[in-house]
This record gives structure tokens, sequence and C-alpha cells, in this order.
């Protein structure tokens, strides 16, 4: 369960009355989803999805992640577009919490991932990276390389005790990726998602109809938001990469964008980096969640394992590309 706010019935005919949309018909919590509360809410001008900002989203990006939502649903991304109110506000109070409505998209995300799936995500993403490219607004990555350490050294006393000798390999690793890292600065870069996973992408059958949850999206590379794709979409249960779904993802995304050279040399660098910026949350989250809380962490040997596989990549090859 992921409602973290109760909103009692009082409280949300007033916030909806200050929108054009009609008096409420009816709300149901949404318990999908581990950063914000969601409501699925009726009213008699259509169905919204209300959230509630929780403490990982700062007020202060709001109009960066509002901003950009309503600009890509602008150049025909199928993204939530956010209403504004009578006021004018793309989010206002709500329960001492910023809250914003967005319009519903029709859809559900796949429980059991299809390359056409994959093949459809490339597009979008690629159709997003160019959508993106003249919004006014621009946010920094906060979990890029420089927030690595910090994560890692706030795990590290107890990393072993989820694998052995876990602590000694992120060490390495981690140095390894900081010293490579500037090599990325000069690649094509602009708005990413960098949080496309599958429950944030939706399909009605095998075709996509919508992209969500944009609470960490940012400026950045654009083969690093590639790169978290291909860890999210394209590895099985046993944990085996799936070269079929990693090719139709890029080669589609390349149809809509395609790559520099040095971006293809650089997508081995970059899904190691994704790999270890999941890999870490997980592993933080891991030791910090308390017992009896709402959301259950997951699991970052999940990423481990995506992580050795990319170290073991010399080139575009292995992930079915020329």
């Amino acid at each position: 369960m992921a409602v973290y706010t109760e909103v009692s019935d009082e409280e949300l005919v007033a916030f909806v009355d200050g929108y054009d949309i009609g008096e409420v018909v009816s709300c149901k919590g949404i318990a999908e989803g581990i950063e914000n509360t969601n409501y699925l809410i009726r009213t008699r001008g259509g169905t919204f999805i209300l959230t509630l900002y929780e403490k990982r989203v700062k007020a202060e990006d709001l109009p960066f992640f509002l901003g950009l939502m309503d600009h890509l649903a602008g150049k025909g991304i199928p993204c939530p577009t956010p209403l504004r109110s009578r006021d004018g506000d793309l989010f206002r109070p709500l329960c001492g919490r910023p809250a914003a409505l967005v319009t519903f998209l029709d859809g559900m995300w796949p429980r059991r991932i299809k390359p056409e799936h994959c093949a459809g995500l490339g597009a979008a993403l690629a159709h997003l990276h160019l959508a993106g490219a003249d919004f006014y607004l621009s946010r920094p990555n906060d979990l890029s390389v420089a927030s690595w350490r910090p994560l890692l050294e706030a795990s590290l006393a107890h990393a072993d005790e989820v694998a052995s000798g876990l602590g000694e390999e992120l060490e390495r690793e981690l140095s390894e990726l900081e010293s490579a890292w500037s090599a990325t600065e000069g690649l094509p870069r602009g708005v990413v998602h960098a949080d496309l996973f599958p429950d944030n992408v939706f399909f009605v059958g095998e075709m996509l109809s919508g992209l969500i949850d944009f609470y960490f999206a940012c400026n950045d590379v654009f083969a690093y938001d590639l790169a978290i794709c291909l860890n999210a979409w394209c590895f099985e249960g046993d944990r085996s990469f799936n070269i079929t779904k990693a090719h139709r993802l890029l080669t589609s995304y390349r149809k809509v964008r395609d790559f520099s050279g040095d971006e293809l040399a650089a997508l081995p660098l970059m899904a190691r980096g994704s790999a270890l910026r999941f890999l870490l949350t997980r592993l933080y989250d891991w030791m910090n969640t308390p017992q009896g809380a709402l959301v259950t962490p997951k699991d970052p040997l999940e990423y481990l394992a995506k992580l050795r596989f990319h170290q073991g990549v010399r080139g575009p090859a292995a992930y079915g590309l020329e």
C-alpha cells in the first residue's frame, strides 16, 4: 500500500473545487508506487490522478516536473497533462503537502515483457528526448555519479550482510566509474526521464499508450537514459540478459533519433553506471527502511547481477547492435 496521506472527503471536495472539472463523483487510493500518494479521482468532467508529493519530491522541483509534463504532452508525447487551477497554478497545498491533478491515461504496465514492448519503449524514449530539446527549464541529475559515493558510504558498514564481499566489490566498481565518467561529458544530452521502469510505461495490448512518473526527470546524457531502460527491460527473471529485447529497444530508438559513434562506444559504461546507481539506492533503502514500513524495499542483488553482466561487455554487439 502506498497511500501515505489520507485525504478526507471535505478536504478533497475543497481542493477539486479550485479546478474547472466539476464535482467529485468518486475517489480511490492507488496502491502502486513508492514515492508519492496517488488517488484515482472521477468528477463530472472526467477521470484524473491526484498526487500528493511526499518527502522525496521537493516542492522547488515541481515547476520542472509538472512543466515538463505539460511541455511534452503539448508535443504529442503520451504522458499525463497537469491541470491548472482557476488561479493558474500547476500545484496547490493539500493536507500539508503540495498536490497536483493530472489527466488519466488508459493502459496497463506489462507484467510479462515482450520484445514488442521494448520496441515501443525505444521509439517513445527517442521521441521524448527530441521533444524535450526546447523545454525552458533544466534540472541537474541529483542521482548521478557525484551522489553514488555518499550512498555507498552510508551503506558500507553492513553491505557484506547482504552479500559476502559486496562492500569491496562496490568500492572497486565505483572508483573505476568515477575515473571513467568524465568521458561522458561530450555526449549528446538533454531532458531524460531517468526512471522508465516497466511500471512507468502503459500499453494497450502491445501498443504503448503512456509514459508516467516524471519525478526523477532531469538533464543528463541520452545514452544514460537508454542504459536505464536496458537494465529495467532486457533482463529475465533468472537475471539473464535478453539480447533480442535489447536489439528491439535500441534499433527502434535509433530509427527516431540515431546514435553517434561516441554514444555507441559509451553504452557499456552507461549501463554499468545506471546499474550501480539503482544498486546503491536499493542497498541504502534495504538498510534503512524500518520493519513494518508500507513499502517493501527492492532486492539490491538484482542489480548486482546486471552490473556484473555489463562489466564483461566489450562493445555494442553484446546489446544486439552492429
